[in-house]
């Protein structure tokens, strides 16, 4: 397996800053905050409530009527939080918020299975599945922390943990069909580089910094999700969504040194970094993307942009050798025999393209013939559709357009 040179690290490095850099400019057309919806038809897991983009969403999901499942470590702070979103609620005619609180801490490898068995006992379907890490950095240092499991913590949060989740809600996740898992990633990938055989970076072979270790779960995050996206039948109606929110103040700026700080004023607010995990979590066309992606057999999964636009991956995501070494290796870490899944998901292994890259960054024509204006900014400032995108339109039931 080739080692990552200084020329490919560079231009990573360069993709990075020039995202924090343009990302307001690439999102001027979109609203400002985010759409007045009814998503009471939606069932919702999210697996953290933490400041920033995860709170913005699932404050958003639970205000516009969703059933919205919160899989966190500390409980009771999130019910004091859930708690003063319905005080905020009093004297409205908004029907009381559908939300439950369940214990799961991704960095205990049981907790998400107890988690999933709890979940599956009730037999409920599952439309969404949100997977976002509580911190991008973790406690702030540059020190390598193993969890219970003995793996590297961001592998686990980031990584380790939401594979596993995926695995054990597909059968939630059929029930509630069409639905999706969604990925919320980071343009950071573009500097990781993994050593599939060692994703628990275990062999110390180079000196360990947190910036690297993140890089390199959001890699292997995005290399899994192709597999699994590409190995899920199509028939089953589950999608894997893959994101990237923008580099949002109070959570990338506080794990960043250097240069990224010196550029804070471009940074997205929470709020501004929700839209685009909320336009991945209830837009329609993103599901007809993902289906279009499958229907000309392309091998990654659809992966977003801070403008809710699709968007190029890093080269060695293409690399389906590597992919289908990382899906192996991270079965075997969360304790998954691979011929369970393998027969689960059934399907010709993908092709590798990464000899002949040819990066699908645009929305295909859909079927619909509904066009693709929702991509651009309304003209009236007090339309409360999503990015310019019809607000009737939205509100079509979840897969049922």
């Amino acid at each position: 397996m080739t080692k990552m040179g200084w020329w490919e690290w560079i231009m990573g490095l360069f993709v990075i800053v020039w995202d924090s850099l343009c990302q307001r400019i690439s999102s001027v057309t979109l609203q400002p905050g985010l759409p007045t919806l009814s998503l009471s038809h939606l069932t919702c897991i999210i697996t953290s409530c933490s400041p920033g983009i995860a709170l913005e969403t699932a404050r958003h999901l639970a205000k516009s009527g969703a059933h919205v499942v919160f899989a966190v470590a500390d409980v009771d702070a999130v019910r004091e939080l859930i708690a003063r979103w319905e005080d905020e609620s009093t004297g409205y005619t908004n029907p009381p918020l559908n939300c439950e609180v369940m214990k799961m801490d991704c960095l205990v490898l049981d907790s998400v299975r107890k988690f999933s068995v709890d979940w599956e006992a009730r037999k409920l379907p599952l439309n969404v599945l949100i997977n976002i890490s509580s911190s991008s950095y973790m406690d702030g240092t540059n020190t390598k922390n193993l969890s219970r499991d003995g793996y590297e913590h961001h592998m686990q949060v980031n990584h380790l943990a939401p594979a596993l989740l995926s695995l054990l809600m597909l059968p939630s996740l059929l029930r509630g069909s069409p639905s999706r898992v969604v990925m919320v990633n980071s343009v950071v990938h573009h500097i990781g580089h993994l050593d599939a055989d060692d994703l628990n970076l275990s062999g110390n072979k180079k000196r360990w910094n947190t910036l690297t270790a993140h890089a390199n779960s959001k890699l292997a995050q995005l290399l899994f999700s192709n597999l699994l996206q590409r190995r899920l039948p199509k028939e089953t109606g589950i999608d894997i969504i893959c994101m990237h929110p923008g580099q949002v103040v109070n959570e990338t700026a506080t794990g960043w040194r250097g240069i990224i700080q010196k550029i804070q004023f471009n940074l997205f607010s929470p709020l501004e970094g929700a839209r685009s995990l909320l336009f991945c979590v209830t837009d329609k066309q993103v599901q007809d993307y993902a289906r279009a992606l499958r229907s000309i057999s392309y091998p990654l999964a659809p992966y977003f942009g801070s403008d809710c636009r699709p968007c190029a991956v890093a080269r060695q995501v293409h690399d389906m050798h590597k992919a289908n070494l990382v899906w192996q290796e991270t079965l075997r870490l969360v304790g998954i025999p691979v011929e369970v899944v393998e027969e689960a998901v059934n399907e010709s292994d993908p092709v590798d393209v990464t000899g002949d890259v040819k990066y699908m960054d645009v929305f295909p024509e859909v079927s619909n013939d509904e066009g693709l204006d929702f991509l651009l900014g309304s003209s009236n400032d007090n339309d409360d559709s999503f990015g310019g995108l019809d607000a009737q339109f939205l509100q079509t039931d979840f897969g049922h357009s």
